[in-house]
């Protein structure tokens, strides 16, 4: 008797989709349930931990990425709506080397415990690509979703003008 290919679903799996989508310019496929997290995706099945958790409903922007070169939070995508896109965390930026937006954070004191500090790098890549010389209205709109408990900001806006000065693009 000759076994059959089809795959055995079973309760475990049977919620479980192929989900297809680029991450920092790399094809992925990964086994999810639609409702699974994109943030936890990152983390747990492609280990890319520079992606943070904090609030997990959207209000702190700790795990901002570019999906499609726009910023969003992570936390707030499902599986199926990551599938067939084009996802760019932390990890993705600076092809390998410092990126000049981190090297303005780092530069201009643009953060202390440093938790946020990947979700606002992402933040501002995003803000450059869309205003190169942003106003300080710009800067502040740009940085609204992204929160951060430890520098007051000051140090952050310095690396953004930082940025700007530099030429940074996304």
């Amino acid at each position: 008797m000759e076994k059959d290919s089809r795959e055995i679903v079973t309760e475990e799996n049977a919620s479980l989709n192929n989900i297809r989508f680029s991450i920092n310019d790399q094809p992925v496929e990964v086994k999810a349930a639609p409702a699974d997290r994109l943030v936890d995706i990152l983390r747990a099945s492609l280990e890319l931990t520079g992606t943070k958790i904090s609030c997990g409903i959207g209000r702190c922007g700790a795990c901002s990425v570019l999906m499609n070169g726009k910023l969003i939070n992570s936390c707030l995508v499902l599986a199926y709506q990551a599938n067939e896109t084009s996802i760019t965390t932390i990890e993705g930026t600076g092809n390998g080397n410092v990126d000049p937006v981190q090297e303005a954070f780092l530069q201009k004191g643009g953060f202390q415990c440093g938790y946020c500090t990947p979700g606002m790098v992402m933040a501002v890549k995003a803000l450059l690509a869309e205003h190169p010389e942003p106003s300080e209205e710009q800067i502040a709109e740009g940085l609204s979703g992204n929160l951060c408990r430890c520098t007051g900001y000051t140090g952050i806006i310095r690396a953004v003008k930082k940025a700007t000065a530099s030429g940074c693009r996304q």
